[in-house]
């Protein structure tokens, strides 16, 4: 249904830092108008938090398990906390 609103918070490892990962991450979560940021994480694996339109977060999270070429994705973490209803502002990478 439009309009249903989820939130999706993964943690992605394998060859996934310095593969441009964040930044077709934040492409992708944008071109499908979702809220959110991605990051790197210290021990080599990226997160990324991401709330909008339940069929484009579940999109996001399905391109997640691939990524983008250039990048191996050995394992994928996904939760789903509640929708945060303060969340807006467009989707970030954060350092």
């Amino acid at each position: 249904m439009a309009g249903d609103l989820a939130r999706t918070h993964v943690i992605v490892r394998g060859d996934v830092q310095g593969v441009g990962f964040r930044w077709s991450t934040r492409a992708r979560a944008q071109a499908d108008g979702l809220d959110g940021f991605v990051r790197n994480l210290p021990d080599g694996s990226v997160e990324v938090d991401a709330q909008g339109d339940r069929t484009a977060v579940d999109a996001l999270v399905e391109w997640l398990h691939a990524g983008p070429p250039g990048s191996r994705v050995d394992d994928v973490e996904v939760s789903t906390p509640e929708v945060d209803a303060a969340s807006g502002g467009g989707f970030d990478i954060r350092r």
